[in-house]
């Protein structure tokens, strides 16, 4: 994990569209490419139509040609463990296999590391399919 994975997290995270719920979270995923992609959340009027982080840090990540995920960084507000939500989980499964290293930040750095499969147990995954 790297430094600029916080920094860039920390940028993003204050710049989250959210007028409604005031629960600011950033998402960096790192491209098995290399490359760094943030999102943020953006919430609308109208509940389920907005973004988790995840999901705009994703779609950069595709945006830009790459399909697969080497690591992910998720912050939320300082002193929470703010993890992906399970539709995020499912979404991530997507780019990922079960190793993949999630890192849950707060705006003082890193609070805890672990797999998507901790997180997601027994996941549907592509691999699924191709059997």
């Amino acid at each position: 994990m790297s430094k600029e994975m916080l920094a860039l997290a920390r940028t993003v995270r204050l710049r989250a569209h959210a007028p409604y719920s005031k629960y600011r979270v950033a998402a960096v995923v790192r491209g098995v490419n290399g490359k760094l992609y943030a999102g943020t959340n953006v919430e609308n009027i109208a509940y389920p139509v907005g973004n988790c982080a995840e999901v705009s840090a994703i779609a950069a990540m595709i945006a830009d040609g790459e399909a697969r995920i080497a690591e992910v960084l998720v912050m939320g507000p300082e002193g929470d463990l703010c993890t992906p939500c399970g539709a995020c989980r499912q979404r991530l499964r997507e780019f990922a296999a079960d190793d993949l290293p999630i890192h849950i930040a707060d705006p003082t750095g890193i609070r805890k590391t672990v797999t998507l499969g901790e997180l997601f147990p027994m996941s549907f995954g592509p691999t699924i399919l191709k059997k």
